[in-house]
């Protein structure tokens, strides 16, 4: 692997301990993937939350959805509420394997969550993964009294793909004009797939997640009908970062790693979120890479968690 200069020394011994993803050999990734976030979740306390399953209609004819859905147990009175999608580059990762941050929401902010557990490619390519997201949104804001939220503090977020497919359903929120989007969390998210930026082009050999990884994950993701980069039928909700119109949607936080093929994309679609006239708070974190968060223990990984529930506690609990 190439040694990168700016890398967090806190990360150096760790890199072997990640977990290794490399998407030329899916059905190999899937099983060491899940069994080390097996692994990890062994002794996951969830004290102080409640968690219960929700099966949603999909939209149309699609199967049900699963929404993990958080309460703290403090609770009182309509709470917002964070719809949250999984990482793994639409292809690998569950929802239960995100629980320690919806725990740590649910803790800490006394907000719900609700995990979606949406449908992966290339099984199901878009917009089977993006349909799933947005049933569930719909879901949370038609029946938030039952489920004890604010129907007018629901954010979407998510990691990596999850922030793709976050950034994706908030676009459509705001076309269809039924769920009133209160923010969008975008932690190094996936937005586009023609793959053109300086961090993408370069970064090839980075841990966990580098140009090979992407290059598959988006042929997963759009499908057999997919014609590459210079495709012009994929939708703005596959590939957010190919929207024109970005006026109109709500506030986001958006974050993105030094050492990242996702950064420049991220970044640049923060900038032209703020050229639409959308508030945006941006955070790239230096000396990191893409799951950099996973080594818990590295102090710009504490400060990135912090700074995360922070914009997520000041927007929700403002409006």
């Amino acid at each position: 692997m190439t040694t990168f200069p700016t890398l967090d020394p806190e990360f150096a011994v760790a890199l072997t301990m990640l977990p290794k993803v490399d998407f030329s050999d899916l059905p190999a990734t899937r099983v060491s993937y899940d069994a080390q976030i097996s692994t990890a979740l062994a002794d996951l306390s969830y004290d102080g939350v409640t968690l219960r399953e929700i099966s949603v209609p999909g939209l149309d004819d699609d199967p049900e959805i699963t929404i993990r859905f958080f309460t703290p147990d403090t609770a009182v009175g309509p709470v917002p509420v964070l719809l949250w999608m999984h990482g793994g580059g639409f292809a690998i990762g569950t929802a239960e394997g995100t629980d320690p941050f919806c725990i740590e929401v649910a803790r800490e902010l006394g907000f719900a969550v609700a995990n979606v557990e949406y449908r992966l490619a290339p099984e199901t390519p878009f917009p089977g993964p993006l349909n799933d997201c947005y049933a569930a949104l719909t879901y949370v804001h038609a029946h938030a009294e039952e489920l004890g939220i604010d129907p007018n503090r629901i954010a979407v977020g998510g990691q990596s793909a999850g922030g793709g497919l976050a950034a994706g359903i908030a676009l459509k929120a705001r076309d269809e004009g039924i769920v009133p989007v209160a923010f969008q969390f975008l932690e190094a998210p996936a937005l586009d797939d023609r793959l053109t930026s300086t961090s993408m082009t370069n970064f090839v050999d980075t841990p966990i997640w580098h140009r090979p990884n992407a290059i598959q994950s988006w042929k997963f993701y759009l499908g057999d009908s997919y014609a590459g980069p210079e495709d012009p039928n994929v939708s703005v909700y596959a590939a957010p970062a190919r929207a024109t119109d970005l006026s109109n949607l709500p506030p986001a936080y958006v974050c993105t790693m030094e050492l990242d093929p996702l950064r420049d994309e991220g970044i640049e679609y923060a900038a032209r979120l703020l050229q639409a006239g959308v508030s945006v708070e941006l955070h790239s974190f230096p000396g990191t890479f893409h799951g950099s968060a996973l080594i818990a223990t590295a102090e710009v990984s504490k400060r990135s968690s912090a700074e995360a529930l922070t914009a997520l506690r000041r927007r929700l609990r403002t409006i």
